[in-house]
């Protein structure tokens, strides 16, 4: 007999975001950096996954058009982020595929983010492609724009 560890996806507020968002995505920088502009939009939706009632993982979903793509309505993926110790466990999947019915409803088919190199691998496991060349985001590190049809 082994373990079921129970994992759910909620839609969380910006706030939920920012201390995850800080302690993985911009450490031993200012927590303001971690407020995105954006955040409190109408149409910005925030998911989290929950191991039991701990927040292990959480994604941002803005409405912006990124001129590199011609379809009119896109969504933006920002701020993705997994607790180290629960990495691997399938959450970061899990929000996405929460999301992209969320998405499409909302008449969009198309969903970009700047992915920081070190995560491409997993963006093109879960259906992204890469578009253009890398470019360096200041202090942060390489990122590579990339997109999926949904």
């Amino acid at each position: 007999m082994h373990n079921c560890i129970l994992m759910k996806v909620l839609q969380i507020s910006a706030r939920d975001t920012h201390s995850l968002r800080h302690k993985v995505l911009r450490q031993g920088r200012p927590i303001e950096e971690c407020y995105f502009d954006g955040d409190e939009d109408d149409q910005t939706f925030h998911l989290g996954a929950f191991v039991e009632t701990k927040l292990v993982s959480v994604a941002s979903f803005f409405y912006e058009r990124n001129p590199a793509f011609e379809d009119v309505d896109q969504y933006r993926l920002r701020g993705m982020a997994t607790l180290e110790d629960h990495r691997g466990g399938g959450h970061s999947r899990a929000l996405l595929r929460t999301a992209f019915p969320i998405i499409k409803q909302n008449f969009c088919s198309l969903v970009w983010c700047n992915a920081r190199v070190s995560a491409v691998g997993f963006y093109e496991k879960t259906g992204f492609t890469s578009f253009g060349d890398v470019f360096e985001v200041p202090i942060i590190g390489e990122h590579l724009l990339m997109f999926r049809k949904i």
